[in-house]
């Protein structure tokens, strides 16, 4: 595990303490196994962009949100080889903390989403944040609820209600977007 990982899963276990939640309720809010929370705030398996965003939901935050809480950066400036990222053990995808400031009115995370590569969140990701895709190059399909939007380089997505989605890269060549988002 990375000192990111390590951070992430101090944080995780932070956060819900200070929610005063027990893993069980978290568990029951998040969908996420107790178990499951348990080896991860100890960082004993290092879980996926999709587990993390369930927890971090279930929690009143973002995943970005939550990723710079670990980081624990207020800079206003942050260099490009100074921007946290983070890959998904799972599926290979690379998340990128553009933004400077943790728990800002807006947070900027660009992606690069492997060849082949799925991600998928649950509805509950999207409830406390507008999102807009905006696809840097290559293609990705953005899968919202059973509507799928076939996107190019250049091409923007401004998301709708909340729902199940999935950032899905049927392409062989790696995908890159930026992922706006802002507190409803």
């Amino acid at each position: 595990m990375t000192d990111l990982s390590t951070a992430i899963a101090e944080t995780l276990h932070a956060a819900r303490q200070a929610r005063g939640l027990s893993g069980g309720v978290l568990a029951d809010r998040s969908g996420v196994s107790r178990a499951m929370i348990s080896k991860i705030e100890r960082g004993e398996t290092q879980p996926t962009a999709a587990l993390l965003a369930r927890l971090a939901a279930a929690l009143g935050m973002t995943l970005s949100e939550l990723v710079a809480q670990a980081e624990q950066d207020q800079r206003r400036l942050v260099r490009h080889p100074d921007q946290p990222t983070w890959t998904d053990p799972d599926t290979g995808y690379v998340r990128r903390a553009v933004s400077p400031i943790a728990g800002g009115p807006l947070e900027l995370v660009e992606v690069e989403l492997p060849s082949g590569a799925e991600v998928a969140f649950p509805a509950a990701a999207y409830v406390l944040t507008h999102h807009q895709i905006w696809v840097l190059a290559g293609r990705l399909t953005f899968r919202e609820g059973p509507v799928e939007h076939d996107l190019g380089a250049g091409d923007c997505l401004q998301l709708g209600p909340p729902q199940a989605c999935a950032f899905v890269n049927r392409t062989g060549e790696p995908c890159r977007y930026l992922v706006a988002l802002a507190r409803r």
